[in-house]
């Protein structure tokens, strides 16, 4: 009867333990959201800033919100139609969710999936560096799959549509020091210059195997491949090509050529 009632009172304590750590977790993790969701927030504002060229290393939290508002102008755009709605407050949307909404996505499939991204949003948001009007710098989101990751990033393209700005990832889980090598800052820096699209109007951009040969008259819309990642090279090929083509901002860069958006 003792060993029964001293299993018993050990088991008692054992849940009686795990009930107070749940509840400690459980109130730490209500308590730590706002913190994380606003870390977050500064994270893709910091991101955005350097996609765009602006900013300097080793910002404070305030100069990045001070510089990303006073810069930045966030839209909503329409995927299908290549507008700009008003649908959705461009401050606080996030497609990334609507993504997995069947309400408000998608489904891809086959050859249209090039990204493997499976869904796409209805709605997305693009960010804009303006000068008297102007449109001085477009920064667009894009994703898709590497090897072993989705990698999520922006690329930024100067007011002629068409000239890279800047280039890169703020979330991915590419093997490091292979397709880890996205985040290398003298890959991020051959893209600087490049241009997107060829005379004729079409996507010519591209993730070539090995160097660009500076002779070739394609060279102004390749880059150099990531040694030894060909996957990862394929996958960031492949989500540029998505996002720049019909099926993502291509409809908006034709209509801010036109300004029609």
């Amino acid at each position: 009867m003792a060993k029964q009632e001293s299993t018993v009172r050990t088991l008692t304590v054992a849940v009686l333990v795990c009930l107070v750590c749940s509840v400690f977790v459980a109130g730490a993790a209500v308590a730590l959201k706002p913190t994380q969701v606003e870390n977050r927030q500064l994270d893709k504002q910091r991101s955005i800033l350097a996609i765009a060229g602006l900013g300097e290393e080793g910002m404070s939290a305030a100069a990045i919100k001070a510089l990303y508002a006073e810069r930045i102008k966030a839209r909503v755009v329409d995927l299908q139609t290549g507008a700009f709605s008003d649908a959705e407050d461009a401050a606080s949307f996030d497609p990334l969710k609507a993504a997995k909404d069947p309400a408000l996505s998608d489904a891809l499939a086959g050859p249209q999936d090039i990204a493997s991204i499976k869904r796409r949003e209805r709605l997305s948001t693009v960010y804009m560096v303006e000068t008297d009007g102007q449109l001085d710098t477009l920064i667009l989101p894009v994703r898709g799959y590497g090897l072993w990751s989705t990698l999520h990033g922006f690329i930024a393209i100067k007011g002629d549509l068409n000239t890279v700005v800047g280039f890169g990832f703020y979330q991915h889980g590419e093997t490091p020091g292979l397709g880890g090598e996205v985040d290398n800052p003298k890959w991020k820096a051959l893209w600087a210059g490049k241009t997107l699209f060829d005379e004729q109007g079409l996507l010519a951009v591209e993730i070539i195997k090995g160097s660009v040969d500076p002779q070739s008259a394609k060279a102004t819309h390749q880059v150099d491949g990531l040694a030894g990642a060909t996957l990862t090279s394929k996958g960031v090929n492949n989500l540029l090509h998505f996002w720049l083509g019909e099926s993502g901002f291509g409809p908006l860069l034709a209509n801010l050529k036109k300004g029609e958006a």
